[in-house]
């Protein structure tokens, strides 16, 4: 009997939790933001589907080229990003969060790469002139924005001419925003679409700027 009581309990309590954690998502999916430097923890777990190298396969960094990292966080992409485009080419690392752009310039530094510069600024007034940047990838981050059609219109600006966006989004991610959402609305800004890799559950999509 007693067994049974707290089995029951347990039940009970999970499915609160389970509540309460549905409820959570819901209202950061309504609000979205984004990680707190707090969780940052869950920034370096792996990541399937959106792995480094499939990152790499899709964005194709070239040496000397000059690519954008919207949206940083702990660096988890970055170096990776930076290695390719040695000799002679820079990675741009953008967050809205000064402690965040510390840790990437942290971890990149201990793996002996010297060509990223982090940026501190919001996606949506990009720091930046026209047609500057060869490529640019955010991954798990254009769902944290609020007004994702001017993210991307900032992106079709400081690319140039044949630039490179390549979006990777996966979940149980919150703010996962559908391929075929970022697709109608990549679309409506300028860009055409490419490729991809993954399913509708993850995926890395290219997305390019038409030569004028």
């Amino acid at each position: 009997m007693i067994a049974r009581r707290t089995v029951r309990r347990l039940g009970a309590l999970g499915g609160l939790v389970l509540v309460a954690g549905l409820a959570y998502a819901l209202r950061w999916r309504k609000n979205p933001s984004p990680c707190p430097y707090s969780q940052r923890v869950w920034l370096d777990l792996p990541r399937p589907v959106i792995t480094r190298s499939r990152l790499r396969e899709l964005l194709a960094p070239r040496p000397g080229e000059d690519v954008l990292e919207v949206g940083s966080g702990t660096g988890y992409y970055t170096d990776s990003v930076a290695q390719a485009l040695e000799p002679g080419g820079t990675v741009h690392a953008l967050d809205v969060q000064r402690r965040m752009l510390e840790r990437t310039r942290a971890r990149t530094s201990a793996r002996g790469s010297r060509n990223v510069a982090p940026v501190q600024a919001d996606v949506r007034t990009l720091p930046y002139p026209d047609d500057g940047f060869d490529a640019a990838h955010l991954v798990a981050v254009l769902g944290e924005v609020p007004d994702r059609e001017r993210v991307l219109s900032e992106l079709h600006r400081v690319l140039k001419p044949g630039g490179r966006l390549v979006v990777g989004e996966l979940l149980p991610d919150p703010h996962f925003v559908a391929l075929e959402t970022i697709h109608r609305r990549a679309e409506r800004q300028g860009f055409r679409f490419d490729d991809y890799v993954g399913t509708r559950f993850g995926y890395i999509g290219r997305f390019l700027v038409p030569v004028r």
